[in-house]
């Protein structure tokens, strides 16, 4: 391969690493996580390295345990972090691919991401919890209640 051949080979792979470069910022810079709390009273938004943006506190909170409400606070960031980092490693696995690049993205996660395995199941709302059955079929099989 002659040399000025080479050389634009690689001034085209410097421009395309560019571009994914620049495609990769764009897509992260919409990234961001929010949760709120079990009980609904704290809800947080963060962006796409985790950092707050948006603190909720519903007036329910006041007169509570400002232990509780700290511990629900911090419970409750570290689920919006890992739901942002998950958007971030998604991301990062396309422009990257699988390799050591990723798994170093993926150790710098502070809270771990969402998608890592360690998420805990999420209760099933009520609403889906229901037994639907028609009242024949639910009574001729009613549920175990008594295990």
């Amino acid at each position: 391969m002659e040399p000025d051949q080479w050389l634009a080979q690689y001034g085209q792979k410097i421009e395309e690493a560019k571009r994914n470069a620049v495609q990769a910022e764009n897509r992260l810079g919409g990234v961001g996580g929010s949760a709120t709390s079990g009980d609904g009273l704290v809800t947080v938004v963060v962006n796409a390295s985790g950092a707050l943006t948006d603190l909720i506190l519903r007036p329910a909170l006041r007169g509570e345990d400002p232990e509780r409400i700290s511990s629900s606070i911090m419970t409750t960031l570290a689920k919006a972090q890992r739901e942002a980092a998950g958007q971030v490693v998604e991301i990062m696995t396309e422009f990257v691919g699988e390799g050591d690049a990723l798994e170093f993205v993926k150790s710098k996660m502070p809270n771990g991401y969402s998608g890592d395995g360690t998420d805990p199941e999420e209760p099933q709302p009520e609403i889906q919890r229901r037994d639907t059955r028609p009242d024949d079929d639910y009574f001729t099989n009613p549920p175990e209640v008594m295990g």
